[in-house]
């Protein structure tokens, strides 16, 4: 269910192939006011034959303008072709922003570590904590292929050694693991590092 990055979404939603931008469209219903270099002036000089011809629309951009030549009906197409990729890009910024991916973002790498830091939090930001790594773990981790997880504490507590294959069994597991930890570890100044370390040193970890 995942869509890795937003070019691979706009590909398969066929938004690049539909020729939606600004300049694309532009090309599609009109063409392009021209001047050019007129030597006995010395200056460059817009051809006037369309003026009053065409409705003209200027880029803010550039300030280059367009003869628009086009029909109503391929006007209306465009406008629908837009709305449509204005709702799937609402969908987009919806599933963005939704459960897990609120806070974790959306997890593109196939093999991960999440290093834990509780830090001094109180118990129930503690719990809070759990369910949304559990969140993460069901919902994003399932889809990747291998993962492990390592709380940032006096002695380093891995879940597994090595990063382990993706499946239901070992998701499961993992959460299990994750609510099976005691609320309050010593903790010191430098086991957040200790255990970013930890998790870079299995060479098989993208992230």
């Amino acid at each position: 269910q995942s869509l890795v990055s937003s070019s691979k979404w706009l590909q398969r939603y066929g938004l690049k192939r539909n020729k939606l931008s600004l300049s694309q469209i532009l090309s599609q219903i009109g063409f392009q006011h021209r001047k050019d270099y007129v030597t006995t002036l010395g200056k460059p000089v817009a051809s006037r034959y369309a003026d009053g011809l065409f409705p003209q629309y200027k880029r803010a951009q550039d300030g280059s303008v367009y003869n628009l030549t086009a029909k109503k009906e391929l006007i209306l197409h465009f406008v629908d072709c837009l709305m449509g990729a204005i709702e799937l890009y609402k969908q987009r910024m919806e599933w963005l922003t939704s459960e897990s991916r609120q806070i974790f973002g959306v997890i593109q790498e196939q093999c991960i570590v999440v290093v834990l830091d509780f830090g001094i939090a109180a118990p129930p930001e503690f719990d809070l904590c759990r369910d949304a790594l559990s969140m993460v773990l069901v919902e994003q981790v399932i889809q990747i292929a291998r993962f492990n997880l390592i709380r940032a504490a006096q002695g380093l507590m891995k879940w597994q050694q090595k990063c382990t294959p993706v499946s239901e069994h070992t998701v499961k597991s993992a959460v299990t693991w994750l609510w099976k930890l005691d609320y309050m570890t010593a903790v010191s100044h430098t086991s957040s590092a200790e255990a970013l370390l930890e998790a870079m040193g299995d060479e098989a970890v993208s992230s």
